[in-house]
């Protein structure tokens, strides 16, 4: 047998940062994978065969490009334990950027609506719908699957979301919010970095030619679905927010701004819908 110093080394060797390395690790021993001080204090351990075995498959599936979210089963957003896999995208930290600009258009204790489109895991309402208790979030999906990982989601959570199966605003017609949010599929078909996402679903990352073909469908629809004064908040690629600026101004959007992300990138843009 190998202890876990060595299995760990074992894991470095193969290129794996060392954080990565040690949640494969702890998640294989069956310990939260958190618990890094835990593996310190014990890296004299034998580590078991099957134990091993299993640390093998998930290195192996994680050299493949397999995110780690869906070898932990879990992803931690904006505060919330969300149980991700392959059915839904693996939710992104740089997204938080989304959910904190919401937040600061929702009142505390007023009951504004909120809709969610393409909600995927549920990650974005369930962040604003624990936030802001007072808000009533919809979220649509026009995946089922995606939509059952989403349910399971809030009902473990406690957290309540109407969650809507259809394509963006088909399953709210008639319907007006306070606050629309989404990130949608906003990579081009022939993106060079679509081989390196290749274990995420597809349907939820690209988006034609230019990669903005659903970014012009929400923008053109949205102000069917705002309030007077309503928002309409979008996540885009690194380099599309004077795409998505355009867009909103061509559709009457006011206050069309950009927010940037921890990286300093403009990672989402978003306007206000004035009539």
């Amino acid at each position: 047998m190998i202890t876990l110093a060595t299995a760990l080394q074992q894991l470095l060797s193969r290129g794996l940062p060392r954080l990565e390395a040690q949640m494969l690790l702890l998640h294989a021993l069956g310990h939260p994978t958190h618990a890094r001080a835990w593996l310190l204090a014990h890296d004299d351990d034998a580590l078991a065969p099957d134990a091993a075995e299993r640390m093998r498959v998930l290195a192996a599936r994680r050299m493949a490009g397999e995110p780690m979210a869906y070898l932990m089963g879990e992803k931690h957003f904006h505060g919330l334990r969300l149980t991700i896999d392959a059915r839904v995208l693996d939710p992104r930290d740089d997204t938080e950027t989304l959910v904190d600009w919401a937040l600061t258009l929702l009142p505390e204790g007023e009951p504004r609506r909120v809709l969610d489109l393409g909600t995927g895991s549920g990650a974005i309402a369930l962040a604003i719908a624990q936030r802001k208790p007072q808000a009533r979030v919809t979220a649509t999906d026009a995946s089922a699957d995606a939509l059952a990982v989403a349910r399971a989601n809030g009902q473990r959570l406690g957290l309540p979301v109407d969650w809507c199966h259809g394509d963006w605003f088909a399953p709210v017609a008639g319907e007006r919010f306070d606050v629309i949010v989404s990130n949608p599929p906003y990579i081009a078909e022939d993106d060079a970095h679509l081989p390196a996402l290749a274990h995420e679903p597809r349907s939820a990352l690209v988006s034609g030619a230019d990669g903005l073909d659903d970014l012009r469908r929400i923008v053109a629809a949205a102000g069917a679905h705002l309030r007077p004064g309503g928002w309409l908040l979008l996540e885009h690629g690194w380099d599309q927010a004077p795409a998505v600026r355009a867009l909103l101004a061509e559709a009457d959007f006011a206050d069309v701004r950009s927010q940037r992300d921890l990286a300093g990138i403009e990672r989402c843009t978003g306007g206000r819908w004035p009539h």
